[in-house]
């Protein structure tokens, strides 16, 4: 156990609970310092406090840049009790001990995100706050550390039942906290300093985010998981409101986010859209003029696979689709709002989640994703290129149609977010065989061909969906079997990145088939 408390310094931005917490202290007879805003928080509630100018002898000087960059602050943060020298170097120079120190930080996170200019931002980024909190849990032996309003009850609890200390495990998660705190606090700065830069590749990479809420556990029961918001400027899962339903898991989340993900190639665009994924792979998407002609054509695709599925609209859902809904199996459905009789209609079913986000993320932002691997991080710009930016190539002899080309670019737009090897048949705005994630193209082609039969079948349909459809592959055929066997399966046309070898072999191919086929000169491997 440390000392009774005799001194602690407060200086926040974020000013919940600051009043309850320095009458705490004041009851237990703990001297307060603050500084500028903070000082004026307290001192109009009628608590007392001292400048810290007071303490250090020195006014605030440069607009508050410098105010609690002093040896008298960090000398009271970092001495080491019992420590003789130290003492006598504390003696020497007037230096009293800081015993907690409760700083938030300068609000840079929610400042940039507001978008704010450059001048803005950089007075922002808080100095003096992030040495303070290193100063002191770098002494948590002796210093109590809070950088966060929510533990304030934590240590006006400990104060009040251990005759003003804090536990040594206390202090020791505070000063972990405190030390997260920062490094996120400048992963922030360091990602915004990149951005403005256009530096996407900047020789030190840092990330970092808060969390936002523990999971029950990862992929598998016995993993342990998280989510953390990061300061990524793009609507998601992470800043999505839940309105009903069980807790997110892991698998939830990461399936959400690849139904938004793809959801917004469609989400800029006058049509209603759903996308259906299962297993983080998209299993169905449409387009329609309603939501519920949408949901009703992509349930089409692949209804088997869609039992237990993550839905996505780019729409309000309202009643008409949410009994539709009902009447499938459903984890999570996302959308940027609900009417009311949608909602209650969805609340029948207790467990479903509804998610609503104020935006549906927009394809072309630029971001970095990042991946683990093995002693590292891959890191990468992420893939915002859309299929309306590309310079596409007829290379058939026979030109498409306007309805193929429709389908074509719609095809693509998809095939962009299914696992590599991908092979995607569509027809009037509706995936109608997805075939996913395969080691080889032909497989992934027999596979979409497959399930388009067996949807057919499900839907007592007298044909196969994919006859009339047209295909699209995320990357060249490396050989012209898989280009054969779409043509086989019925398919008219195909959309292709090219870039093989075999390309004039492949052209050959399609023009002896009768298919109309279009280069992308842009692929979208996806692992």
């Amino acid at each position: 156990m440390t000392n009774p408390m005799r001194r602690a310094l407060l200086s926040v931005s974020d000013k919940s609970g600051l009043v309850e917490l320095a009458k705490a202290l004041v009851a237990l007879n703990i001297e307060i310092i603050s500084t500028g805003g903070t000082a004026k928080s307290l001192q109009a509630a009628g608590i007392p406090t001292i400048d810290v100018a007071t303490v250090t002898g020195f006014p605030e000087i440069m607009d508050g840049r410098v105010k609690t960059l002093h040896p008298a602050i960090h000398g009271g943060l970092l001495n080491v009790r019992g420590n003789p020298a130290h003492a006598e170097a504390k003696a020497r120079h007037g230096i009293k001990n800081i015993d907690l120190l409760v700083v938030n930080l300068y609000p840079f996170e929610e400042t940039v995100a507001k978008g704010s200019g450059w001048e803005t931002a950089i007075e922002n980024i808080d100095v003096g706050g992030p040495a303070m909190i290193r100063a002191a849990a770098k002494n948590h032996e002796s210093v109590t550390v809070v950088v966060d309003p929510a533990d304030y009850p934590l240590v006006i609890s400990e104060l009040r039942t251990l005759r003003g200390q804090t536990s040594q495990e206390t202090r020791h998660r505070l000063a972990a906290k405190a030390f997260s705190r920062t490094a996120s606090y400048d992963a922030s700065i360091a990602a915004w300093f990149s951005g403005q830069l256009r530096d996407t590749m900047p020789d030190y990479f840092a990330t970092g985010g808060k969390r936002v809420q523990t999971l029950r556990y990862g992929e598998n029961p016995h993993q342990k998981a998280a989510l953390y918001a990061s300061p990524d400027i793009r609507k998601g899962v992470a800043s999505a409101m839940q309105i009903q339903g069980k807790e997110l898991s892991y698998n939830n989340i990461n399936d959400t986010d690849a139904a938004l993900d793809c959801l917004s190639e469609f989400a800029q665009g006058s049509d209603a859209s759903c996308v259906i994924v299962k297993h983080a792979n998209p299993c169905g998407v449409a387009i329609g003029e309603t939501p519920v002609e949408a949901y009703r054509k992509a349930l089409l695709c692949d209804p088997v696979s869609a039992f237990g599925g993550i839905l996505a609209f780019n729409r309000e859902l309202d009643e008409e689709t949410a009994v539709e809904i009902i009447k499938l199996f459903t984890e999570v459905i996302v959308a940027p709002g609900a009417s009311q009789a949608a909602r209650a209609q969805i609340a029948a079913k207790k467990n479903l989640r509804l998610l609503l986000l104020d935006e549906i993320p927009n394809a072309r932002t630029t971001a970095i994703t990042v991946k683990s691997i093995i002693g590292g991080l891959l890191v990468q710009t992420r893939d915002n290129c859309s299929i309306d930016d590309m310079d596409l190539k007829v290379v058939s002899k026979r030109q498409p149609t306007e309805t193929e080309m429709r389908d074509l670019k719609f095809a693509f737009r998809v095939a962009k977010h299914v696992k590599s090897n991908a092979i995607i048949y569509a027809r009037d705005g509706a995936t109608v065989g997805i075939g996913a994630g395969q080691m080889s193209r032909i497989d992934a082609a027999r596979i979409a061909m497959r399930k388009g039969a067996d949807a057919a079948a499900a839907a007592g349909l007298d044909r196969p969906l994919v006859q009339g459809s047209v295909v699209a592959s995320d990357a060249f055929f490396p050989f012209a079997d898989g280009l054969l066997h779409a043509a086989e399966a019925g398919a008219t046309a195909v959309i292709q990145p090219g870039g093989s070898i075999k390309d004039d072999e492949i052209i050959r191919a399609a023009d002896e088939a009768g298919l109309a086929m279009v280069f992308t000169g842009i692929r979208h491997f996806r692992h």
